[in-house]
């Protein structure tokens, strides 16, 4: 009986997907984890500390000026308030930014209702303490960020190939029209334990695929710099381009700096919208300006913002971005984080990247069971 030949194309994919997956396979399967747990990180913090990040009472008409919660916090923190942050939701409080203490040391998140004035939650929460262990999990393996990152950064490299080989060795050896192909689009549950196996690996990962290339191609952003370099050079505009920023400065004149409130007022002017989130950034020294970031209500892409930035003495806008003007690219590079964490459009894309986050977790794991069937077989006798 004459046996279907395998090209030796086909054999080269299936080799090398069978050994680099055996390869990284624990790596991989601890940052699919971390990635799965980290999609549900502001659900999850609100869960274990509810006073911290719900008010479940308020009257609206209460609320209280910003400039004199700023002027509350900095006098109970001993810290000046360097960023405040708003939802649009009425139960959520004000996030502010407060740096105290000693110098390069992150500045710490107050949340206060800004109905009473009352300080919710300072400082790092037992959920804090959970995702940045997480975190480090996920990015370095809990080692140093010198050894783990580039680690996490090949496996995921590695994670890419075995994408595009899984997506090459879903298609079968012949194809013969739809018949053919549709096996590989469902799992037959009514089969020994060894095919739905096959069938969860196969299929699975040909749904996933899609997904798991851009949380893979965005999460190499964070492992090598001549990568996010080189995707930079392809976008025409830089990725984390805002951390070495140069920002517009104000004109200093000998006059008052204008009110935190002004400056609000004078971006939703300039911003005409309903936010969903509105952030405002206070000058750090005489020569700094404010800088507004807001997200539109209306958009359905919840991370991305406008922004201006008004000069603290004249209230004149120095610098205005609206991101639907912006091209192609620089869409693209100032939304490699979200595109990555998933959680661009909310709640709908984290439950997408969850569930592919998760059968993104068990491929290692069902793919090492296929292997190991394999190796079971016992070799045909010669007739």
């Amino acid at each position: 009986m004459k046996t279907k030949k395998t090209s030796p194309f086909r054999k080269l994919m299936n080799d090398l997907h069978l050994w680099l997956g055996i390869a990284s396979s624990l790596v991989l399967f601890v940052v699919c984890l971390t990635g799965t747990i980290y999609t549900f990180k502001t659900e999850i913090q609100d869960w274990m500390e509810p006073t911290r990040y719900r008010i479940t009472a308020y009257d609206t008409e209460q609320r209280k000026p910003v400039e004199e919660l700023v002027q509350l916090v900095e006098a109970t923190t001993q810290g000046t308030v360097q960023r405040v942050s708003l939802v649009s939701k009425e139960s959520k409080p004000y996030v502010f930014s407060v740096r105290s203490g000693e110098e390069g040391k992150r500045p710490d998140a107050v949340h206060v209702n800004p109905y009473t004035g009352e300080i919710l939650g300072t400082g790092k929460g037992p959920g804090d303490e959970f995702f940045m262990t997480v975190f480090k999990l996920h990015r370095w393996l809990l080692l140093d960020s010198s050894i783990g990152r580039p680690i996490v950064g090949i496996a995921t490299i590695i994670f890419c190939f075995l994408s595009i080989s899984g997506l090459i060795l879903w298609f079968p050896k012949k194809i013969k029209g739809w018949k053919s192909l549709k096996p590989g689009f469902k799992i037959k549950f009514s089969a020994n334990w060894k095919r739905i196996n096959h069938d969860l690996h196969n299929t699975l990962g040909f749904y996933t695929l899609l997904l798991v290339l851009i949380m893979s191609l965005t999460g190499l952003c964070w492992s090598f710099e001549w990568y996010r370099n080189g995707l930079s050079s392809v976008l025409g505009a830089k990725v984390f381009g805002g951390r070495d920023e140069v920002k517009p400065e104000s004109v200093v004149q000998d006059k008052q700096s204008i009110t935190l409130q002004e400056a609000m007022d004078i971006a939703n002017k300039e911003m005409n919208y309903e936010y969903r989130t509105l952030a405002i950034s206070l000058p750090k020294d005489e020569t700094a300006a404010f800088e507004v970031n807001k997200n539109d209500l209306a958009r359905w892409n919840e991370t991305v913002n406008d922004r201006v930035f008004i000069d603290q003495y004249s209230g004149a806008v120095i610098k205005k971005e609206i991101f639907a003007d912006k091209s192609t690219g620089e869409k693209i590079a100032s939304s490699i984080r979200a595109l990555h964490f998933g959680d661009i459009y909310g709640l709908f894309s984290k439950i997408i990247y969850f569930i592919s986050c998760l059968i993104a977790t068990s491929l290692p794991i069902t793919g090492i069971f296929i292997w190991l069937n394999k190796m079971k077989k016992k070799p045909k006798k010669a007739v």
